[in-house]
């Protein structure tokens, strides 16, 4: 984790873990397979493609490696275990419910590897399960004890002494026990409906008396209190147990005059995806309202219970959520290890957490101690800002501050895909506004799981008299552009910011990311007509120094895989280097494919997903993949092609992915400036060095931990970067 610029520590909140979360899955299930066409002389083979769904698992797989692993501090491993259960929940809500749903409705539609539906289901269902039990060895084998050795544990209610157990007794009378429902099933009570994510005790009890039927009721573990409860938080340590042993060990007074024979703790995941149809809807904030009303009664597609449930409670739970058998995780020990949040933020041992760090203010933006204009700044070179490294409130958010501040700023215009719940970007805009400038706002309401934070910036917005508009239909609008229109003089000057993340002061000190500060006419042009596009009913496809999705990205990206190629055909040397969270885009990775047989050298930095099979004989063998995952989330997209001087340098908000490159309006930005190209040169060339840290995929689909030898140390990416930019204070 990083800290606040006044070095306290950022406690991570629910509503942050999602969005780093969302941050980290950004997949939809909605994605097709695109229009594959293969030359007849090049020989790509039908299994060129590995699995998507299997590649995200080995994702997640590599974000458990860093709990398990013990040079990683130990709050920390705590936190990439919440992580972890976080990004698993995501992938069922949207990845398995987008399979399931078109399995149900029958589509024939495959993922590139051309696996059936049903298969892949099935191939998930395994690879999940293992991957549970790895998750909950980690914390039961590991973890727990680890930090139970530190003075933090996590104990059950036998554990407690008779003083200990008579306080929470009180805590339960007076502050859970009010908001406890439990619910009968029986012929007079159906089954409830049971809330996605929600933890829920099913009890088995009956009647005093032997002869008595067994009865089944269900009490939902209400998510207005804490999940582990504070026994102890002292000088001596600090102790939790979880609510649901707390009301487990009081369903007496639930159940008065019953016998109570088991119970056992479950949860239900459900589908989380939407679909308004804006042909049909009006008024698109009103249709997802609507639809997000309903998100909770979404079809269920994953049953989690602990691995003690007895057989005839669970076969209960099966038949009446109408699942099938493949559909339950059986976990061992503790259900929903993202409430691991709440230990890691009420912990304060900064020696089990990584070492915090100030992110340093851009030295282009600063002369000693005294803040720069940024609009003096700009007219004399672009800024090439690298997130979190350098502060985001220094630089991107001062940019949008000063312009709302500014008597000689006439407009400004930004889009907005996320951003935190005391934004000071959209207090900016509402200032700008009250002072008379022209504000407009693109809020991409439909962004995956902001959807309620989104409408309600974009009426707080429109209240303050700022100019909302919700995109075009049928697309998604995830570029991350601003424009600030200034009066100098007798002449009107443009600055713009165009980045690979979102305007976000939280998660830009938990994501790594890049951000272009400029004047440069030709890009102020750019990004105008792009506003013109997204505001008004303008075709324009092509620009001057921008790529812009849904027409030119994918065009652009492979016209420059294709020059390479040629180059390297004639005898030349040629380079092609991407860091992207994603790469699953059949047609781009056809082209690498071609430019490998060519000769071409390419390098691919892929967070995330990854379809391309690296290193085959005749098909990849000149392509190395690797996967970096650290203390920070790499969320950068940047494109290079040409090993030399010359190259070409490309960043901003696109993954290779079917859904970013046809359904979503994306826009990359060509960098020109040398310290910028420079920089991002040395990220590219520092991912890929033998010395550092990360996963290499093979062409069988496996990822290796690169490690290092004995006597050959080895340097984290992140790590390197924060010595750099920040100095030893990091």
């Amino acid at each position: 984790m990083t800290v606040e610029e006044d070095t306290t520590v950022i406690e991570a909140t629910e509503r942050e873990m999602a969005e780093v979360a969302a941050g980290m899955i950004e997949a939809t299930a909605a994605d097709e397979v695109s229009e594959i066409d293969a030359e007849d002389d090049y020989e790509l083979p039908a299994d060129r493609f590995l699995n998507r769904e299997l590649s995200w698992l080995d994702f997640n797989a590599r974000v458990l490696a860093l709990a398990e692993d013990p040079g990683t501090p130990l709050l920390e491993r705590a936190k990439f275990l919440a992580i972890f259960a976080s990004n698993l929940d995501e992938f069922y809500m949207v990845r398995v419910a987008g399979l399931k749903r078109r399995l149900k409705a029958g589509l024939p539609v495959r993922g590139g590897d051309r696996s059936p539906l049903r298969h892949q289901l099935e191939m998930i269902t395994e690879r999940a399960a293992d991957l549970v039990t790895r998750h909950a060895a980690c914390f039961g084998d590991e973890v727990r004890p680890k930090l139970a050795a530190e003075s933090i544990e996590l104990v059950s209610w036998k554990e407690l002494n008779a003083p200990e157990q008579g306080r929470l007794r009180t805590y339960f009378r007076e502050q859970v026990f009010p908001v406890l429902t439990p619910l009968a099933v029986d012929p007079a009570h159906p089954f409830p409906y049971i809330s996605s994510r929600s933890l829920n005790l099913a009890v088995a009890l009956r009647y005093p008396g032997d002869d008595s039927p067994e009865l089944f009721a269900r009490v939902k573990v209400p998510n207005n209190v804490p999940r582990f409860v504070t026994v102890q938080n002292d000088g001596r340590g600090i102790r939790f147990l979880p609510v649901e042993e707390l009301i487990a060990n009081h369903l007496n007074q639930l159940f008065p005059g019953m016998q109570i024979l088991e119970w056992h703790l479950f949860r239900v995941t459900r589908n989380a995806e939407l679909e308004v149809d804006e042909d049909r809807d009006e008024d698109l904030l009103q249709a997802l309202e609507r639809e997000l009303a309903q998100r909770r009664f979404g079809p269920p597609v994953r049953l989690e219970v602990a691995a003690s449930i007895s057989d005839h409670v669970l076969d209960l739970l099966v038949r009446e959520l109408d699942m099938d058998s493949h559909d339950v995780l059986r976990v061992p020990g503790i259900l929903d290890l993202s409430s691991l949040w709440q230990v890691f933020g009420e912990c304060d041992r900064d020696d089990l957490k990584d070492r915090p760090f100030v992110p340093a203010t851009h030295p282009h933006l600063s002369d000693g101690e005294v803040p720069r204009s940024v609009f003096n700044r700009l007219r004399e070179s672009d800024i090439l800002v690298h997130h979190p490294y350098h502060s985001f409130s220094t630089s991107v958010q001062r940019f949008i501050e000063q312009a709302a501040a500014d008597p000689h700023v006439l407009a400004i215009k930004q889009t907005l895909y996320r951003t935190s719940g005391d934004s000071p970007i959209v207090d900016a805009l509402v200032d700008a506004a009250a002072a008379g400038k022209q504000v407009v706002v693109l809020v991409e309401v439909k962004a995956r799981f902001d959807e309620v934070a989104n409408i309600a910036w974009a009426r707080t917005l429109e209240r303050a008299g700022c100019h909302v508009v919700y995109g075009l239909v049928g697309l998604k609008t995830h570029c991350k552009t601003a424009l600030v229109v200034r009066q100098e003089g007798n002449q009107i000057r443009r600055y713009c910011h165009i980045g690979t993340g979102n305007y976000h002061p939280k998660t830009a000190r938990l994501y790594e990311d890049f951000g272009m500060l400029t004047a440069d006419p030709e890009v102020g042009a750019d990004v105008t007509d792009l506003f013109n596009v997204l505001t008004g009913y303008s075709r324009q496809t092509t620009y001057r120094r921008l790529l812009v999705a849904p027409h030119g990205v994918r065009k652009g990206l492979i016209e420059r895989i294709e020059e390479q190629a040629r180059i390297a055909r004639e005898g030349g040397e040629a380079l092609v280097q991407f860091k992207v969270n994603s790469l699953v885009d059949e047609q781009t990775i056809d082209a690498l494919y071609k430019a490998s047989q060519d000769g071409v050298k390419v390098d691919l930095v892929i967070r995330g997903m990854c379809s391309l099979r690296p290193g085959v004989p005749g098909l990849s063998e000149n392509i190395r993949v690797r996967s970096i995952v650290g203390r920070f989330l790499e969320h950068s997209r940047i494109f290079r092609f040409g090993p030399g001087p010359d190259a070409e340098y490309w960043m901003g908000s696109a993954d290779l992915m079917h859904r970013n490159l046809d359904r979503r309006v994306e826009a990359l930005v060509r960098v020109t400036m040398p310290s910028g190209r420079e920089e991002m040169r040395n990220v590219l060339e520092l991912s890929m060095g033998d010395t550092t840290e990360g996963w290499d995929l093979d062409g069988d689909g496996l990822w290796h931990r690169n490690v290092g030898a004995p006597g050959r140390p080895q340097t984290h990416l992140q790590a390197a970067l924060l010595r750099r930019v920040i100095g030893k204070r990091s």
